[in-house]
């Protein structure tokens, strides 16, 4: 054997260059993937950040220019950003923990054997698949309606006064479209997470006479803090962001001009190209950093496997 084919053979075998081939490799195929997905994200952001820094009203195209700072000044200062920062979490912690509660109570139904079970699990999740904009006009016809809504029927037969949900109870209404739209999402991952208990631990209590609610508290619930932690952190991730209810419903009036409603208002509505930018990089920072500390913490409870 020669020093050439020993120093080969070193090679072949050496783990530390197997491990540098198998990244390199790894790293040669998710290139393409993260190539798009740099010109997809971050390409329109350095765009939008290079607006933010221009006075451009589309009411006036020929007169634009360079500002610097001043837009992100106007977006800090003009005293709608941080009542927006309020409607979002507001809207946001209401719609998630209401779609916590009531998919908890779901899951725990639908736990159970009956018949028609894979019927009535199909039926539930049907909200979850329209899509928003859908759901918010069933909503405001369907349901909010004064004169054909299904709510105000029941409050004429009951002798109640009628109500006008959209410009009366604005945040109300918001909510409750967003509650029965995501209530499905909570119900998908904590039944997953009832269907995936010890049913031994299960019997077990059953035969050391715990009841009902002793086993749900002691031996569910902490079963189901990692699933309830998961649906917490990505329905937050997803309704913060959303447009459709608050667009079709509300038009921002009442407490319910989001992040999200602001941006298009001084986009399409103001036609200022730059503050609009403006308040879409804070939107963007804003968002970036809820997100971060969501990951992390969604991280750690997948690293810790359900167990703290």
């Amino acid at each position: 054997m020669t020093d050439v084919d020993t120093v080969e053979a070193k090679t072949a075998t050496d783990p530390r260059r197997v491990k540098k081939g198998e990244f390199r490799s790894a790293r040669g195929l998710a290139a393409p993937a993260i190539i798009f997905l740099i010109l997809l994200t971050q390409v329109p952001f350095l765009v939008t950040i290079g607006f933010s820094t221009m006075n451009w009203n589309l009411l006036y195209p020929q007169d634009r220019g360079f500002t610097g700072f001043d837009n992100y000044v106007t977006a800090l200062s003009s005293g709608a950003l941080w009542p927006s920062i309020l409607a979002t979490v507001l809207i946001t912690a209401l719609s998630v923990t209401l779609s916590l509660l009531f998919g908890l109570l779901f899951a725990l139904l639908l736990d159970r054997k009956f018949p028609g079970q894979a019927i009535a699990r199909t039926l539930m999740i049907t909200p979850f698949l329209i899509m928003p904009a859908a759901a918010a006009l069933i909503w405001k016809y369907s349901m909010f309606d004064t004169n054909i809504g299904i709510l105000n029927w029941l409050s004429r037969i009951t002798g109640l006064p009628v109500v006008s949900w959209s410009t009366e109870h604005p945040l109300a209404s918001v909510v409750i479209v967003l509650t029965w739209q995501f209530t499905p999402f909570m119900m998908l991952i904590l039944l997953a997470g009832l269907q995936g208990q010890d049913k031994a631990i299960m019997e077990a209590a059953q035969v050391d006479g715990a009841g009902t609610w002793r086993t749900f508290t002691w031996i569910t619930l902490p079963h189901l803090r990692m699933y309830v932690e998961i649906g917490v952190l990505l329905g937050s991730v997803i309704i913060i962001q959303v447009f459709d209810p608050i667009a079709i419903l509300t038009k921002g009036t009442g407490g319910t001009k989001t992040l999200a409603y602001l941006l298009y208002e001084r986009a399409f509505i103001g036609l200022d190209v730059g503050e609009a930018a403006a308040y879409g990089v804070v939107t963007v920072v804003l968002t970036i950093i809820v997100a971060t500390i969501a990951l992390r913490t969604l991280f750690k409870v997948f690293m810790a496997g359900g167990s703290r």
